[in-house]
């Protein structure tokens, strides 16, 4: 069984997919979340440590909405549009990500959508 997943406290996807996807294997895939202010669908003003932050945070407010937390995520791929953000990036992303540290790839893009900074996908496990 396949279960779609939607909240109110992500931004709504602004294409055909879903914020995340609950399987039957106990996986919960999560889009690709950009840096938007679920509030105003729009991109967050500020640098790559402000555009993390958010991005997280959205990750976040997913796996809350299923009881969950990011110490349930296993894996994350992150998009940086410039690899020289990287050193920045992780300072944040360090401070989510403390006790569990998921499997993580990190790759140099030439663009994301709105024009961010950063993009993140997860895939958690819930029981």
């Amino acid at each position: 069984m396949i279960e779609n997943i939607y909240t109110q406290k992500a931004p709504q996807p602004i294409g055909p997919y879903s914020q995340a996807i609950k399987s039957a294997g106990k996986l919960i895939f999560i889009s690709g979340q950009i840096p938007i202010d679920p509030e105003t669908g729009k991109l967050i003003e500020g640098g790559i440590k402000e555009q993390t932050e958010r991005v997280i945070e959205n990750i976040k407010s997913i796996l809350e909405s299923q009881s969950l937390s990011l110490k349930n995520i296993v894996k994350c791929e992150v998009f940086l549009k410039d690899i020289s953000l990287f050193k920045e990036f992780n300072e944040v992303y360090s401070q989510y990500f403390k006790e569990i540290k998921p499997a993580r790839t990190t790759v140099a893009v030439s663009g994301l959508p709105a024009g961010a900074l950063i993009e993140i996908s997860a895939i958690a496990v819930y029981e």
